[in-house]
């Protein structure tokens, strides 16, 4: 059975808090070295808790923990589907974030296109004011 005596801990969550500071991330709590209190990081090492460690222990070995914290992780990214967020995985969340910022800037040019062509007066519609609402969802 393999038991986790926290040390080399700290260096992990200086490591862990170093990479949401470059993701432009802060801790809810605490400095450098204390990202383990963070209120979003808390659930989910309590949800790793529950469903891997307990769950499936005891461990021979840590790298039996290492291979099951990788499938768990794959899966609650990748194929676990979260109420909160309409009831799709991570993933396809992140993914539909970053599709949506991509896509702001060229609606805004669009629309901005547009105003100008129906101030013109040369929109599809021969002049006429379109009230069609056209934004992109």
């Amino acid at each position: 059975m393999v038991h986790h005596s926290g040390r080399g801990s700290q260096y992990l969550s200086i490591g862990y808090t170093e990479r949401l500071a470059e993701a432009g991330i802060e801790p809810s709590v605490g400095s450098v070295g204390d990202s383990c209190v963070n209120a979003l990081a808390e659930p989910i090492n309590g949800l790793y808790k529950a469903e891997v460690i307990h769950r499936r222990g005891p461990w021979r070995n840590f790298e039996a923990v290492e291979y099951a914290t990788l499938e768990w992780v794959d899966w609650f990214n990748n194929r676990r589907l979260l109420e909160p967020i309409g009831n799709i995985p991570p993933a396809e969340a992140e993914a539909n974030f970053y599709a949506a910022l991509e896509t702001e800037p060229m609606a805004a040019q669009l629309t901005e296109i547009s105003l100008r062509q129906t101030r013109r007066g040369s929109g599809a519609t021969g002049g006429n004011r379109q009230t069609r609402n056209t934004s992109l969802a």
